[in-house]
């Protein structure tokens, strides 16, 4: 197998770092991680929104083919839209013009009405006709005026249609710029090192993996096409403004500096609410996940008030600022409808006195009023959209901080390559420390022989798990080399390395689906001949046969079909199959009754066989035929040599030894 049963099983309550955190299992690492160290989490860093904005952006380029087809059916939807009112108010002033001609006498014209108008000393009504285009006598033009509404129907469809493929787009671009968004995360994930999933509680990654990413394609989605619309919008329609009437134009105007204004001020007071909202169902998400996962233990400790308490906690503090977030950002578009609606009242206003003047046709207001709500309307749709945007750039900036986690140290240019593996370990010097302040490994020296199996016993917390750990490269070394073979792990490719050595912990890792699959999780096109001969090597076979459906039998993530101790038996015959030169077995049999230890303990000595083997085990009598024992204690091996003449020594291994035997007496009386 290349890769460990697991790396982020859950610990008991009493080994938590961080109060904060909750009642519970949670997340760690294998064995001793950093976490034993350092007490949770760093504090959420303040919003860069500008930066993350660009940064957000950025991630549209490699699609820039679907951004510029988003931009052109953008133009020539809102361009389209745009000239509507225009040509409809030809329309008004066509029913307006023969409203007023209708009852004038046939045969005079224009310029005589109005000249008549004046001579009676009624200028405002003569103003009011010269702005008009009328023939005196003539209705209603309903011939003019049917085609002039069809031209603006024709107009509106295909606007629509133009807006469609903008909107199919929008969404080809969002989906596929997440899809890749996720693709860089989940290659994130195999680059991180070991200490970072020690530092973060698990759920609090899923949640920036999953939940931030969906409010970031949700963000995305539903405002990407209508802030190109709504800006695209804003200009067509100024333009317009302009051509009808500049006066009425920058008087519309007024409202944007306001706009403006009103909606920076708010957001900025409803930003760090969406950093607290996110930040918040993040630390939601990893006590859930806790308490989901160790909730047998929370029973049994008889924490679950406290469990529960945490709970309302963290969902008052994440109801308060949801509430804040929406509260704040949603004030936006009420106050963008009243800037709107007095440059409306504005507009109305001096139209009609410039209609009444003569400056503008009654058509020419109407479609200025049309294009004052048109203008409006996009800053306001603009500013409603600051809510989901600023959630969204929240969400992005907590992915982003995943991406630019300290990755572990990268593979080398050539890396060395060990063809035939013998199976001879040497640790030469080596230091290691989880905290710089905090030494584990000093100076630790050792060899071990092709073939050979070292035992590593000691007190908890010697750094057992934690050399084994090293070896596997999970964490790099301090200090001194490693070697495989004569050739330094460090210069070997991690893949590689691990490709060459087996696993089995004592947390055994199951994952959805058959046994058949789990067994041949570390062997890819191992033959069903293959694992029934893993499985028949390892006493899996035996119950195996009594289930049902045999090796289709279906398993869940946590093995719930299966007891204890057949899944670790299962794990066990994963290992047999993959055929790895090295075998570590970390307290493999520490968690199952008397008689399926025996069955674990003859499946590993098989497994043993012919291979450089590391066993970790508290369980001394498990252990009596390795060919070296090493005693470890605060991250130094103070005794090694094999089971008797460790026992003769009367050293560290003795009273190990005597005291688990005298355990063992108590027990039995």
């Amino acid at each position: 197998m290349s890769a460990p049963e697991s790396t982020t099983k859950a610990k008991p309550l009493g080994e938590r770092a961080s109060a904060a955190r909750g009642p519970g299992p949670g997340g760690g690492g294998l064995g001793r991680g950093p976490a034993a160290f350092m007490g949770g989490q760093s504090a959420e860093k303040a919003l860069d929104f500008k930066g993350s904005l660009k940064r957000l952006l950025r991630l549209l380029q490699p699609q820039r083919a679907m951004l510029y087809g988003i931009l052109v059916f953008g133009v020539a939807s809102v361009a389209l839209s745009v000239i509507g009112p225009k040509i409809l108010g030809m329309a008004t002033d066509l029913i307006f013009a023969g409203v007023v001609a209708k009852d004038m006498p046939a045969g005079v014209s224009k310029e005589q009405v109005i000249a008549g108008l004046r001579a009676e000393g009624n200028n405002t009504l003569a103003d009011l006709f010269s702005g008009i285009d009328f023939v005196p006598g003539q209705r209603i033009d309903l011939d003019a005026v049917g085609q002039v509404l069809l031209w603006v129907l024709l107009l509106y469809i295909v606007a629509s249609f133009f807006s469609l493929l903008q909107a199919r787009l929008t969404t080809n671009l969002v989906q596929r710029a997440v899809f890749d968004l996720r693709e860089r995360i989940e290659e994130k994930f195999a680059k991180l090192p070991l200490s970072y999933f020690d530092r973060q509680p698990r759920g609090e990654v899923l949640s920036r993996a999953t939940n931030d990413i969906d409010n970031l394609a949700l963000s995305l989605q539903q405002t990407l096409a209508q802030i190109v619309s709504s800006l695209l919008m804003v200009v067509g329609v100024l333009v317009m403004m302009f051509v009808i009437s500049p006066v009425l134009a920058l008087v519309a105007l007024l409202s944007v500096p306001a706009s403006v204004i009103v909606a920076a001020k708010i957001g900025k007071k409803a930003q760090p609410q969406f950093i607290k909202q996110w930040s918040t169902t993040g630390r939601l998400n990893a006590h859930i996940e806790e308490m989901y996962t160790g909730h047998s233990l929370v029973k049994v400790f008889g924490r679950r008030q406290e469990a529960e308490e945490v709970f309302r906690e963290h969902n008052d503090t994440l109801y308060g600022a949801s509430f804040k977030a929406q509260f704040i950002s949603g004030t936006i578009q009420p106050a963008m409808m009243f800037i709107g609606n007095l440059s409306y009242v504005l507009v109305a206003v001096i139209g009609a006195l410039r209609v009444a003047s003569g400056t503008l046709s009654l058509g020419d207001v109407q479609a200025f009023i049309q294009y004052s709500r048109q203008f409006s309307q996009p800053v306001t749709q603009i500013a409603s959209m600051a809510n989901l945007l600023q959630s969204g750039i929240a969400s992005a900036e907590r992915v982003f901080a995943l991406l630019d986690a300290d990755e572990q140290e990268p593979e080398p240019a050539e890396p060395a390559r060990v063809e035939q593996v013998r199976g001879q370990v040497e640790f030469e010097h080596v230091s290691f420390r989880y905290a710089e302040d905090t030494p584990l490994i000093e100076d630790l020296s050792l060899t071990v022989e092709p073939g050979h199996t070292v035992a590593i016993v000691g007190p908890t917390g010697a750094g057992k798990t934690t050399l084994v750990n090293l070896l596997m490269r999970f964490y790099e070394l301090d200090g001194g080399r490693i070697t495989l073979d004569g050739v330094d792990i460090a210069g070997m490719d991690r893949e590689d390395l691990r490709a060459k050595t087996g696993m089995v912990l004592q947390d055994a890792w199951l994952f959805g689906g058959t046994i058949a699959e789990n067994i041949a999780y570390g062997s890819a096109g191992a033959t069903q001949d293959e694992i029934v001969a893993a499985a028949k090597a390892t006493h899996v076979d035996r119950f195996v046969r009594t289930l049902p459906d045999g090796y289709d039998t279906v398993i869940d993530d946590e093995g719930g079909t299966v007891s204890a101790g057949e899944k670790q038996l299962i794990t066990v015959a994963r290992a047999f199959l993959a055929k790895p030169a090295i075998l570590i077995l970390d307290e493999a049999t520490s968690s199952v009754d008397t008689r399926t230890e025996v069955l674990i303990q003859r499946a590993m000595n098989s497994l043993r066989e012919g291979r450089t083997s590391f066993v970790i085990a508290h369980r001394l009598s498990t252990i009596r035929d390795a060919d070296v024992i090493l005693v470890m204690e605060n991250g130094s091996i103070v005794e090694q040599g094999d089971h008797e003449t460790l026992l003769l020594t009367g050293g560290a291994y003795s009273r190990l030894y005597a005291a688990q035997f005298a355990e063992a007496l108590a027990e039995t009386d």
